[in-house]
C-alpha cells in the first residue's frame, strides 16, 4: 500500500475538532425536525461535491463493481440512521450526555473488527470495555433520576454509536478500493435519499425553516461534514475503523466546553464521573488494543461486508 501524503492522524485530530461542533449545530436548529437537520447535511454536503465530481471524477463510477455498489448503499444507510438516532437524541437528553454515549462506538467497533476482521480481544481491552460500559450506566441512571424522558435521548444515543460503527466497518473495506471522492460522493448521496425517502413518508415538511435554520444547515455540511467525516473516509484507507472511532475520543471534551459556552448546558455530577468513567476505559482500550496485531483485511466474506 501506498504511503499517505499526509499524516493521518494529524487529520484525524482535526476531523474530531471538526465533528465536535456537530452536536451544537443541532441545537442551534431549535424546532427542526431531527430527520430534516439530517437530510439537508447530508443533501447540502453532496451539492457541493457534485461538481466537482462531474469535472474530475466520472470515470470512477465506471470501475465499480456491482457488489461495491451495494455496500456503498449499505454504508450510506447505516449514516443515514446514525443521523436520525443521534439527532434525535439530542432532543431529549444533553449534548454532554449524548455525545459521551454515541462515542462509546470503539466498543462497537472493535467487537466488530473482531467478527469481520479477526482482531484479537485481550484482558485488556474487555476490562476497559467494561469500565466503559460502567460509566454510560452510571450517566443513564443520573438522567433517569432526572427526568425520564432523558434516558430515552441516551438510548438514542447508544444506537447512534451502533449505526455509525456499521458506516465505519462497511467503508473500511471499500476504502482499499474506491478512491475517497467518489466513496464519499456515492454514500453522502444515499444517505441523503434515504433520509428524502424518510421526510416524505412521514410528511415531513421540506421548507418554512427560519434563515437561521438553513445557516446552520450549511455549517453542518461544511464543518463536521467535509472537515469531519470525510476526513475520516479518507483516513479509512491506512487506518482501521476502530482506531478511528477511538480517535473521537476528543469529541465529548470539545462538544462539552462548546455546550457550556454557547448554550449554557450544566454538566450534572452523574454525567461528569459517568463521563470520566467512560474516556477513562476508552484510554484504557486504547492502550490495551495499540500493541495488538493489526487485522488482516485483503477481503471479507464475499467481498464485502
Amino acid at each position: 500500500m501506498e504511503k499517505p501524503p499526509f499524516h493521518p492522524y494529524i487529520l484525524l485530530f482535526i476531523g474530531v475538532l471538526s465533528i465536535s461542533t456537530s452536536a451544537i449545530f443541532v441545537k442551534l436548529a431549535g424546532d427542526a425536525p431531527a430527520s430534516i437537520t439530517a437530510f439537508y447535511r447530508l443533501f447540502i454536503a453532496f451539492l457541493i461535491l457534485a461538481p466537482y465530481v462531474v469535472a474530475k471524477h466520472m470515470k470512477d463510477f465506471l470501475n465499480i463493481q456491482w457488489k461495491d455498489w451495494v455496500f456503498a448503499g449499505m454504508s450510506g444507510i447505516f449514516l443515514a440512521l446514525h443521523f436520525i438516532l443521534w439527532f434525535e437524541s439530542l432532543n431529549y437528553t444533553s449534548v454532554t450526555s449524548s455525545v459521551v454515549l454515541v462515542s462509546m462506538q470503539p466498543i462497537f467497533a472493535f467487537v466488530g473488527t473482531f467478527l469481520f476482521f479477526h482482531e484479537r480481544f485481550s484482558a485488556g481491552a474487555v476490562l476497559s470495555m467494561l469500565i466503559a460500559i460502567t460509566g454510560s450506566v452510571i450517566i443513564g441512571w443520573g438522567d433517569f433520576q432526572v427526568s425520564g424522558i432523558a434516558l430515552l435521548g441516551d438510548l438514542l444515543a447508544l444506537l447512534g454509536a451502533v449505526t455509525v460503527t456499521g458506516y465505519f466497518l462497511v467503508g473500511q473495506d471499500l476504502r482499499k478500493r474506491l478512491s475517497l471522492t467518489s466513496y464519499t460522493f456515492v454514500v453522502y448521496g444515499v444517505a441523503a435519499l434515504s433520509l428524502l425517502i424518510y421526510n416524505i413518508a412521514l410528511q415531513v415538511p421540506l421548507a418554512g425553516y427560519s434563515s437561521d435554520q438553513w445557516m446552520v444547515f450549511l455549517a453542518l455540511a461544511i464543518i463536521p461534514t467535509f472537515f469531519g467525516h470525510s476526513i475520516f473516509n479518507w483516513s479509512l484507507r491506512w487506518v482501521s475503523a476502530s482506531k478511528i472511532s477511538m480517535s473521537i475520543l476528543i469529541e465529548p471534551i470539545g462538544a462539552s466546553i462548546l455546550a457550556y459556552v454557547i448554550l449554557d448546558e450544566i454538566i450534572s455530577s452523574s454525567q461528569w464521573l459517568g463521563g470520566s468513567i467512560v474516556l477513562f476505559g476508552l484510554m484504557l482500550f486504547i492502550i490495551s488494543t495499540k500493541k495488538m496485531r493489526k487485522p488482516k483485511i485483503t477481503h471479507l466474506p464475499e467481498k464485502g461486508e
